[in-house]
């Protein structure tokens, strides 16, 4: 009974945190693409923070739960993509790369604002559980979203900011990569609790983590999640 407690109290501490990193993520992607050019999302009514038009029944629900029940004790999930036309783009080649980056932007500001609502909640003297875990469930799910998708491969946000960065040549040769994306998701997934890769995504979330605190420093520790 005390078990099915905890699943439950940490399946609803951590669902609006994953709802909303999972979908501000989708569309921030579609903001700066209709800002270069593109109105794809805009156009199939994607260009919204309602979680409802991004969620994916697999990616943004089932996934996220069983990662956090697993031994792994690890949230991360994905929405439906939001549709970008980089033909479209008034520059593909190198504002492909800021669309892509957007995503981890709005996870790194998202985390920020969960450690801002944290210090708030300290400052003002709330000290229920379930708030303050809601914080910290926020600074941690951002924080995996952004640094997972830097992991510089196709098709996950840094391996389009890598395509950007490449010579033209190379950068075709690296893109087509991602025609084997779903394949390369899911060996992810796979590999994200073995030795070498566990260490490459943890240093990763670590470093996002600890630059998401960097300007809380000066607080007193009891005031960050």
């Amino acid at each position: 009974m005390n078990d099915n407690y905890e699943i439950i109290r940490a399946i609803t501490v951590y669902a609006i945190p994953v709802l909303f990193a999972i979908s501000l993520h989708e569309a921030a992607h579609g903001y700066v693409a209709r800002y270069f050019g593109d109105d794809t999302a805009e156009r199939m009514g994607r260009l919204t923070a309602n979680p409802i038009k991004h969620i994916d029944l697999f990616g943004t629900i089932i996934l996220p739960i069983v990662l956090l029940l697993s031994p792994w004790k690890m949230v991360f999930g994905y929405a439906k993509p939001v549709p970008v036309d980089f033909s479209r783009l008034r520059n593909p080649k190198k504002q492909m790369g800021f669309v892509a980056a957007a995503g981890p932007a709005a996870n790194f500001a998202m985390g920020v604002g969960w450690v801002f609502m944290h210090v708030l909640l300290i400052a003002a003297g709330v000290t229920e559980p379930f708030l303050l875990g809601m914080c910290k469930a926020g600074l941690w799910t951002n924080a995996i979203m952004c640094g997972f998708n830097l992991i510089p491969i196709p098709p996950l946000d840094g391996g389009r900011i890598v395509t950007a960065i490449l010579p033209r040549d190379l950068a075709v040769k690296f893109a087509s990569i991602e025609r084997l994306g779903p394949f390369i998701f899911l060996g992810i997934i796979l590999l994200m609790n073995t030795g070498p890769f566990r260490v490459i995504v943890g240093t990763l979330v670590l470093i996002v983590k600890s630059l998401i605190l960097l300007p809380f420093s000066p607080l007193p520790s009891y005031y960050v999640p």
